[in-house]
């Protein structure tokens, strides 16, 4: 079975455990000497945990977005930044940047320019929360705790995927300009 696969099935952690048992002689056998008694016995302790085929750590590859007319072009920049890590219980973090994001003028983020804020929250999209895959219709639903954009707070959206060995691209829902985010991340390990 491929790593894939084999991350898309249920996990499974089996337990042994050695039990170490000495008999000490009865009062009434005497001053015999007794040797300690091994017995050994295996249990399995069998726990489902929940099905997460996407758990690890992500680089991004490209943040683009599709046009109305259907060209692709880029939309954080020629090299963006990003990391989706995903972890057993399918909780996530998720971080795309603009890598042509100019430094502020002052070391002092509070003293920023409008100008300077608005290419700090437009160069960037970050946001945490629960992620669940459904394979078969290759739909991921991110439940959004919160998000640097904050009308995606506590929302759930729908986005279609493909996970081709480690690249997994998703679409992100349509914006009001029409355009459709994609997001293409490696898989890291």
């Amino acid at each position: 079975m491929g790593e894939s696969a084999s991350r898309s099935t249920l996990r499974l952690s089996a337990i042994a455990v050695l039990l170490i048992s000495t008999t000490t002689p009865a009062a009434a056998a005497g001053p015999s000497i007794s040797k300690p008694a091994l017995s050994w016995r295996l249990i399995s302790a069998v726990r489902a945990q929940p099905s997460c085929p996407l758990t690890g750590s992500w680089t991004l590859v490209a943040a683009d977005k599709e046009l109305a007319d259907e060209t692709r072009i880029q939309d954080y920049g020629t090299a963006p930044a990003g990391r989706l890590v995903i972890d057993a219980e399918c909780r996530y973090s998720l971080q795309i940047f603009k890598r042509e994001r100019q430094a502020f003028a002052s070391e002092d983020k509070s003293k920023g320019t409008d100008a300077e804020f608005r290419q700090a929250v437009l160069g960037s999209s970050t946001h945490f929360g629960s992620i669940a895959a459904d394979t078969t219709a290759g739909v991921l639903v991110f439940k959004i705790e919160d998000a640097s954009f904050p009308n995606w707070r506590g929302t759930a959206q729908r986005r279609t995927y493909t996970l081709a060995g480690d690249l997994l691209t998703y679409r992100v829902p349509r914006r009001p300009d029409g355009s459709i985010p994609i997001s293409v991340w490696r898989r890291l390990n």
